[in-house]
């Protein structure tokens, strides 16, 4: 009997997995932190490791380098679960040894009972590179409908999931609330330790039980408050704004969790006007991060051109631009009766945040100030595209 380690802070994730793998035939045993994981592998002797790369006392990359340094686990198998939106952590994973990265939010128990196969099975080798499709996107949906097996136990995961929805949100606005009142810098990052604890937990359990919007949007808020917690100069009125919208629409998702998510969604086209040349890139690469396409120009004019020739679901519009203002370009976009409703983001200057925020802009959804987290706006993105995809038209 073939021996599998789990190494996932996550007790409902590791439970689940260990369940699977014991009804298939492996023998699983269950680890819930990197120094009882090491303890672990040295008595269990695994066959191969099944590894988070976000653990507590020890992070999943440093576990690579101590397993990798001792000579009889130089070569053990390690498959690492990964939020596709920390790239700079899935690299480093690479870079330490990992064997596979695979998507935590659209990768389901069968895909990974796949890669283990695959792994110590016939074969009794596996070559690196990405097993499951690793970026996050709003039409990767995983298929859980291969075996009757894999349905029920689909269904269990989704009727479980749903059954604790309520107490979820209720938790994360909680800490939301704490995060808004905290009053000095050790406060606001204890409170953005624990959301980003209980998002990290959210964006796996609901990517097993088959809600992908769900998923997506808690990996990118995830790695929001991850880069928070690590960068406090960071937190300012625009972040935190992010922050609670994102939270808000979570509860958007959660309302309509038990209705199923399209298949094939329509394809998503942004708008970025921007007529500086690294600010606009900046906006590009962050969508780029949830594969979100875009066109840019750093011309108002070429912009209207655009819109007439084009169909767009979502706007960034720089507010100070030469020859036309965001405002002004945002008023002629109203003007056009396709755009009476899609979403425009303006990005301004932090210095004029609060007061532009205050106030009705020429007919703007939201704002972002520069300088900001390029996770933070690809956030900022994905509320507006999911929202406009799913909010019932009126």
């Amino acid at each position: 009997m073939k021996k599998v380690l789990i190494i996932e802070d996550d007790q409902i994730i590791a439970n689940i997995y260990r369940n699977k793998f014991a009804i298939e035939g492996y023998q699983a045993e269950v680890a819930f932190d990197g120094e009882s994981g090491l303890k672990t592998m040295r008595t269990f002797q695994p066959d191969i490791m099944l590894l988070d790369l976000i653990l507590p006392q020890m992070s999943g990359v440093d576990l690579i380098k101590r397993v990798r340094s001792e000579a009889d686990f130089a070569k053990l198998p390690i498959i690492v679960f990964s939020n596709t939106y920390l790239t700079n952590l899935i690299q480093e994973a690479w870079k330490a040894g990992a064997s596979k990265c695979l998507s935590k939010t659209n990768c389901t128990p069968k895909d990974v009972l796949d890669v283990v196969r695959q792994a110590i099975g016939d074969s009794g080798s596996i070559p690196r590179g990405p097993a499951v499709r690793t970026t996050a996107t709003p039409s990767a949906r995983p298929n859980f409908t291969d075996t009757e097996g894999d349905t029920k136990f689909l269904t269990e995961l989704r009727t479980a999931f749903i059954e604790s929805e309520p107490a979820t949100l209720a938790a994360l606005r909680s800490n939301l609330q704490s995060l808004i009142k905290a009053d000095d810098e050790t406060n606001q990052l204890k409170c953005i330790h624990e959301l980003y604890r209980r998002t990290h937990a959210l964006a796996g359990n609901a990517g097993l039980a088959g809600f992908i919007y769900v998923s997506q949007m808690s990996a990118a808020v995830e790695a929001l408050l991850k880069e928070l917690y690590e960068k406090p100069n960071s937190i300012n009125t625009s972040t935190l704004r992010t922050v609670a919208a994102a939270v808000d629409f979570l509860g958007f998702l959660f309302e309509r969790g038990k209705k199923p998510d399209n298949p094939d969604p329509p394809a998503i086209n942004i708008l970025v006007v921007d007529d500086e040349p690294i600010s606009q890139r900046a906006v590009v690469y962050a969508l780029e991060k949830a594969q979100l396409p875009s066109t840019s120009t750093a011309d108002p004019n070429a912009a209207l051109n655009l819109l007439t020739e084009k169909r767009f679901d979502l706007v960034f519009l720089d507010v100070d631009m030469p020859g036309m203002t965001g405002f002004e370009l945002c008023t002629k976009l109203r003007a056009m009766p396709q755009y009476k409703k899609t979403p425009v983001v303006f990005v301004t200057a932090l210095s004029d945040f609060d007061s532009r925020t205050s106030s009705m802009m020429a007919g703007g959804n939201d704002f972002i100030a520069k300088p900001f987290l390029f996770i933070e706006l690809t956030v900022k993105a994905l509320i507006h595209v999911l929202r406009a995809r799913l909010q019932p038209a009126k």
